[in-house]
């Protein structure tokens, strides 16, 4: 049974307004409505204590040109986006992650205080790519965490596209038996990983704490595996919900990583704020939230899902 979300700070809303300079009171309580590298700039340096954030992929489709409208078009019943005939495989998607990336880390890095974190989810193929961003912006690479979960086969036979070619039966009867049932490369997926990045500290661990409240991580009472010292590897069902958002990442799995890398009423930011699960798992942890999401329906969707005190115990 979760908990009953912890009361915020009654400074909080004020909190949230400091952080921000020139933006005013615009747009919602919990997220503002709008592009990242617009917003980020926006925000004081030194303000927050931890990012969390899942931004796009870069698989296909998947990109700075997001198209929730479209993907959810491409999409199965259980949220998995179809790829073309033939899976479509690009290897300059790297390289544009990174392009896109670097400078909204380098954002995320000011606005961090020192020995603050920065925890990006990624698809698993390209996270060295995400790696590279951040440690480009000035990131220390602390670790690769892994969210664990059971995935649904992704492997395509060959078999149709023989079938389909225009050559003798008995040819494509000896492709298929050569085959041995053979699919493309594509082992089920299981996890996900998250990037671990942590602004330098400003002295020792110790002096840095002191003076920031930030850098070190608290194990004492971990969500996941609760009787366990918290490890790299966290086991999380994927939600059943998605709040309309084709890759919404499950609310405990939030509570946990919020609670070992971001003390009570420090500020967590989520650049890319999808469906508010971020937001919701801060206000059950007791901090306070800043996001931006470029999708207005999304945005809304988020707040009234963060702002939903009520709610917030079924999630």
């Amino acid at each position: 049974m979760l908990q009953k979300p912890k009361a915020m700070p009654a400074t909080a809303a004020l909190f949230r307004e400091e952080a921000l300079d020139g933006l005013g009171s615009s747009g919602g309580c919990w997220v503002r409505q709008g592009d990242c590298r617009t917003l980020l700039p926006a925000m004081r340096q030194n303000c927050a204590s931890l990012i969390l954030t899942d931004p796009p992929y870069f698989i296909d489709g998947m990109d700075d040109r997001w198209d929730r409208q479209r993907l959810k078009q491409r999409s199965q019943h259980n949220g998995i986006v179809s790829l073309p005939a033939g899976m479509k495989f690009d290897v300059r998607q790297g390289a544009r992650l990174r392009r896109f990336l670097a400078p909204i880390a380098s954002e995320w890095l000011r606005v961090l205080r020192p020995g603050g974190f920065a925890l990006c989810f990624s698809q698993n193929r390209l996270v060295h790519h995400a790696a590279l961003a951040l440690e480009e912006a000035g990131f220390e690479i602390r670790d690769i965490l892994v969210w664990r979960y059971e995935g649904q086969a992704k492997a395509f036979s060959q078999e149709h596209f023989i079938r389909k070619r225009k050559i003798p039966e008995w040819e494509k009867r000896r492709l298929i038996e050569k085959l041995g049932g053979r699919k493309t490369p594509q082992l089920k997926p299981q996890s996900e990983l998250i990037v671990l990045g942590q602004a330098p500290r400003d002295g020792t661990f110790v002096d840095n704490w002191d003076k920031w409240g930030t850098g070190l991580i608290d194990v004492e009472n971990p969500v996941v595996h609760p009787d366990s010292f918290p490890g790299t590897v966290m086991a999380v069902p994927k939600p059943r919900e998605r709040h309309g958002h084709i890759a919404a990442k499950p609310v405990p799995l939030m509570r946990h990583l919020i609670r070992i890398f971001a003390s009570e009423e420090s500020l967590v930011v989520d650049p890319f704020a999808g469906s508010g699960s971020v937001g919701v798992a801060a206000r059950l942890e007791g901090r306070r939230f800043l996001g931006f999401e470029l999708d207005a329906e999304m945005a809304a969707t988020a707040e009234a899902r963060i702002g939903d005190r009520h709610g917030l115990l079924a999630e």
